[in-house]
C-alpha cells in the first residue's frame, strides 16, 4: 500500500557528525572517491548518489567499528562486485570484512570515527 509523502523532497540526505572530523573528510572525498559538493566552515558535503553526505563535527569517535547500539545506521555502497570493490579498498588502507548471504554478499568496513559502511551486491529487483 502507498500513501502519498505529507511533502516533496527536493533531494535526499545523510548528515553525519565525526570527531575525526579531517580524516573522515580525506575518507569519503579521497579514499571512497566521492565527489565533493560544497564546503563551509566546518561542513563538507559530498554528493552520494541521487542525494548527499553532509560530513559535520559533532560526533563521537571510536577505536573501532562502531556497534548497532553506538550508531544504528549504516552507509550502504552498492555495487556491480564487492569483491572487486572490497579489493580496491584495501589496496586503499581500508580493513573490509566479506561476508556471503543467501540474499547477498557485502563486504564492511568503518570510517576514520569507526562509523559502520557496507559495499553490496547490486543484484536486487531495484537494480535491474
Amino acid at each position: 500500500m502507498s500513501v502519498a509523502p505529507p511533502f516533496a523532497a527536493e533531494t535526499y540526505g545523510i548528515i553525519l557528525g565525526t570527531e575525526q572530523y579531517e580524516e573522515c573528510v580525506a575518507f569519503y572525498g579521497t579514499t571512497l572517491g566521492l565527489p565533493l559538493w560544497f564546503e563551509k566552515p566546518s561542513l563538507t558535503c559530498f554528493r552520494f548518489g541521487s542525494g548527499y553526505l553532509m560530513v559535520e563535527h559533532g560526533g563521537v569517535a571510536a577505536p573501532d567499528r562502531k556497534t548497532m547500539d553506538q550508531n544504528p545506521a549504516m552507509l550502504r555502497f552498492n555495487v556491480a562486485d564487492v569483491a572487486a570493490a572490497a579489493a580496491e579498498l584495501e589496496r586503499r588502507g581500508v580493513n573490509v570484512t566479506i561476508a556471503h548471504y543467501d540474499w547477498g554478499t557485502v563486504g564492511t568496513f568503518a570510517d576514520p570515527d569507526g562509523n559502520p559502511c557496507e559495499l553490496k551486491n547490486a543484484d536486487d529487483p531495484f537494480f535491474a
